[in-house]
């Protein structure tokens, strides 16, 4: 466990804001959806502000989103098959998202009435951390209007999805830190219909925008550290794995095990 101290400049909360950072590698994908959501319902019994963001990969797998849709998808079943592709619908804002290792998961999860935040101001300080962490590594990176993500010069760095559930968030981005373009062939992550003019048709990573590419988990540093600062933190704690995910992780496959007897 690691503490890192900062200073907030919201004085009129009842106590300093604390953030969890929980690095857990390469995480299944549905597991992870199950640790979030055993986060948001015990956030939903706290009344102090405290976030948890949980930072990973997952295998490859494709997440659709509220506003995404499979014909987004380009891969026949057949071809899904052969590379041994999922598909996941998932009830979070964006549209696909083809998950590899190489891809840094950030999933906050925030009590926004606490904050007095609206979705909106929490998006954009979301999103303006992960620019924070683009520009340290000296990536060229931008935001469109009314666009939730980043794009760099070759293509889009980050997709951001979130879902509120009670006023507490989950879900959240998506960074391409060294999967390539062939990781996301056949997926329209930015499909035409909801992208602005100009933009990228294309996914891109910052090993793609850079020579000097940073390793996954100096970037999980850098996004905690920019998400802590934006998100007006007192005190930012970095922690290996979560200490509920053996349980979770149990408890999924013995649901498992009953589905299929």
């Amino acid at each position: 466990m690691e503490i890192i101290e900062f200073q907030s400049s919201d004085l009129l909360r009842p106590q300093p804001t604390v953030i969890d950072f929980h690095h857990m590698g390469i995480v299944d994908f549905d597991q992870c959806i199950a640790l979030q959501k055993r986060l948001v319902y015990e956030s939903g019994g706290r009344d102090d502000g405290h976030i948890t963001c949980l930072l990973c990969e997952h295998p490859p797998l494709i997440s659709i989103g509220r506003a995404g849709s499979r014909r987004h998808i380009r891969l026949t079943t057949q071809e899904m098959r052969r590379r041994k592709l999922e598909m996941r619908w998932i009830g979070r804002g964006g549209a696909c998202v083809a998950h590899t290792p190489g891809q840094l998961a950030v999933y906050p999860i925030v009590p926004l009435k606490y904050y007095g935040w609206s979705v909106g101001e929490y998006l954009q300080r979301l999103q303006n951390g992960l620019l924070d962490t683009a520009r340290e590594f000296e990536v060229p990176s931008y935001k469109r209007p009314g666009r939730f993500g980043l794009w760099g010069r070759s293509g889009m760095l980050a997709a951001i999805g979130v879902a509120v559930q009670n006023w507490i968030t989950s879900h959240g981005a998506f960074l391409n830190v060294s999967c390539g373009p062939h990781s996301q062939v056949g997926v329209e992550a930015n499909p035409a219909e909801l992208a602005c003019p100009g933009d990228p048709a294309t996914m891109s990573s910052l090993l793609e925008e850079t020579e000097t590419c940073p390793t996954i988990g100096e970037v999980a540093r850098s996004v905690a550290y920019h998400l802590a600062q934006r998100f007006e933190a007192a005190q930012a704690v970095w922690h290996s794995s979560h200490p509920l995910f053996s349980e979770v992780v149990k408890q999924t496959r013995d649901r498992t095990r009953q589905a299929a007897s």
